[in-house]
């Protein structure tokens, strides 16, 4: 298969996708990184038209550990993975959109992490999309990032990158 007839599969979020090697993970497709470090879910919805305008069969969305660093009120952070979700269902209606958790940063985020995840859980099938849960696979006990996918408690290195892809890897099969 050569390129031009490859699936297009669209990763989109702030750096910690940005910095994934999805296109080694899934070498039958083209993947396209649309991921920008220290983007916020406001930042996001500003580009969304980028992705829309790549014409995606699948979006993979990681988005809204940035909006903690800023104080963005959970409500709001929410809110606007709502707003991503609902426009990229209502431009791309045919694609397979999958709405991943924010995944687990430094301890002390973890409750307001988890309040968003939990209520992303729940909105996902009004899209409807689907939802991955990256947290069993990437969370230590204290709801931190496991000390062997980070050297700074929010970026992964490759065997993080590797633990979040085979939880991610289900939803992406056909």
């Amino acid at each position: 298969m050569n390129m031009t007839e490859a699936t297009v599969t669209a990763f989109v979020g702030d750096s910690l996708t940005e910095d994934g090697d999805w296109q080694a993970l899934l070498p039958d497709q083209h993947v396209i990184n649309f991921g920008v470090g220290g983007n916020t879910t406001h930042d996001l919805l500003d580009r969304i038209d980028e992705v829309v305008a790549a014409a995606p069969s699948t979006v993979v969305v990681e988005i809204g550990t940035n909006d903690f660093a800023w104080r963005i009120p959970l409500e709001e952070v929410a809110s606007g993975i709502e707003e991503i979700l609902r426009t990229l269902r209502e431009k791309l209606p045919e694609a397979r959109i999958v709405m991943q958790s924010i995944l687990p940063r430094q301890p002390e985020y973890a409750h307001i992490v988890r309040s968003v995840n939990e209520h992303l859980e729940r909105f996902v099938p009004t899209v409807p999309c689907s939802y991955v849960d990256l947290w069993p696979a990437l969370a230590d006990e204290n709801g931190g990032l496991k000390a062997e996918f980070t050297t700074d408690g929010l970026h992964l290195t490759d065997a993080g990158y590797a633990a979040w892809f085979e939880a991610l890897r289900p939803a992406l099969a056909d």
